[in-house]
């Protein structure tokens, strides 16, 4: 289903290495078959760069000297990493990767303004720490990943 390239972008959108992280999970554990032009993202060293920069995101994420997602290089990032994940969901899926890779950039476009909002919205709304939110969100992304990947 191309709309998991889609959701996938938008996961990206909230978190721009989290879900690559998943992706290659699911790709090493055989989970996705993204096809031999993207299977290297379920290497054993991608996965461990995708696990160990995903981690960091996690923390760096909560520090209140990040830069915003909508910001030049986390919004470049997303943008990336939206169209790898796209591709790799839509390929695994008998998909094409490059309308894949489209629609993961529209999600992670989508994921990170309407993540933005929704998390500024909601710490606002609540009155509760941005830390909270921020781990509600990592959550979602996190969780909606893995539901992603085992549809693919």
């Amino acid at each position: 289903m191309l709309f998991l390239a889609l959701l996938i972008g938008f996961f990206n959108g909230l978190r721009s290495l989290v879900t690559p992280a998943v992706v290659a999970l699911a790709t090493h554990l055989g989970w996705l078959n993204p096809g031999p032009g993207l299977a290297w993202i379920g290497s054993t060293p991608a996965l461990i760069v995708f696990l160990l920069a995903a981690a960091l995101e996690l923390v760096a994420d909560k520090l209140p000297s990040t830069p915003s997602r909508t910001a030049a290089l986390g919004l470049v990032a997303r943008i990336v990493m939206g169209g790898l994940t796209g591709a790799c969901v839509a390929a695994g899926g008998g998909h094409s990767g490059a309308i894949g890779a489209i629609l993961g950039i529209a999600g992670a476009l989508a994921g990170a303004y309407g993540g933005h909002a929704a998390r500024t919205g909601l710490v606002r709304a609540l009155g509760t720490p941005d830390f909270v939110v921020a781990v509600l969100e990592d959550a979602v992304t996190i969780l909606g990943s893995l539901w992603v990947v085992t549809r693919s």
